[in-house]
């Protein structure tokens, strides 16, 4: 709970500002009104209504949208603010700049990494099982954090790129159509297919174990998960890293737990 104040002076700007308060009489407290917070749903006899088009006029109504499903599950009640919708405005643009690095549009035939292809199928598969949840919300989260993987990829490969903006389109359909005509496409992109998750791309390749000495952790070390034991203890044992904690010194015993962890005991 918050509370703000109000004087004699601002109190009179209220009256003038909102006829039903023109003739109230406002109980005060040291020559002051102290007015309490509450949340509540938008009500024009509340006076707390927000025009949607000043902020479709401000963001964009793809902002709006997205944003009135990234506030919470679709089922439950949810008291309406705007401090958020920046945020949401903000992923659009850092999408749009996949897009456009350099401020033009521009994206390669070459093709895309394994990391990136990850980082779509496995949007593709969480915001398809999310759709079919009406769990929106997860679905924008989901969105957001693909594209940060994939800034931090550097990707702009079109086979990436491409079933992206399909995949967003059912969220901001205004913002997608735009990208998608710039991918010299000539039909709607409501008419696409929706992209499929391929699982293939989702099979963990390599592990990222905790090297730990007498329990205690001290750095990570990434290893296929096809070598075995015997080939992970040998891989271990020449890690420089490892040679340097262990300062001449031979291990007692290499625990390793594949897939898990990996402890030195000296």
């Amino acid at each position: 709970m918050a509370d703000f104040i109000l004087d004699e002076i601002n109190l009179e700007d209220l009256r003038s500002w909102i006829p039903n308060f023109k003739d109230a009489v406002f109980v005060l407290e040291g020559g002051k009104y102290i007015v309490g917070r509450e949340l509540e749903k938008m009500s024009k006899s509340k006076y707390n209504i927000i025009n949607p088009d000043n902020i479709c006029d401000e963001f964009g109504a793809d902002t709006l949208r997205m944003y009135e499903m990234f506030l919470g599950p679709i089922e439950q009640t949810k008291p309406w603010s705007t401090s958020g919708i920046s945020g949401v405005h903000s992923f659009l643009k850092k999408m749009w700049r996949l897009y456009h690095p350099e401020n033009n549009f521009s994206v390669s035939d070459q093709s895309a990494s394994k990391n990136s292809f990850k980082s779509l199928n496995k949007t593709i598969k969480k915001v398809t099982e999310d759709i079919e949840k009406f769990s929106f919300n997860t679905c924008v989260s989901s969105f957001m954090i693909c594209v940060n993987e994939l800034t931090a990829q550097k990707c702009n490969s079109r086979e990436i790129l491409s079933p992206l903006v399909v995949l967003l389109s059912p969220f901001a359909p205004h913002f997608c159509e735009e990208i998608w005509n710039l991918l010299g496409n000539s039909t709607n992109i409501s008419s696409e297919k929706f992209p499929i998750c391929e699982e293939s791309y989702l099979i963990e390749s390599s592990k990222n174990y905790p090297i730990s000495f007498n329990g205690k952790m001290k750095f990570m070390k990434e290893l296929s998960i096809d070598l075995t034991i015997e080939e992970i203890e040998k891989n271990i044992i020449e890690d420089e890293r490892i040679i340097s904690y262990l300062k001449g010194k031979s291990p007692s015993k290499i625990i390793i737990v594949k897939g898990k962890i990996i402890n030195i005991v000296i």
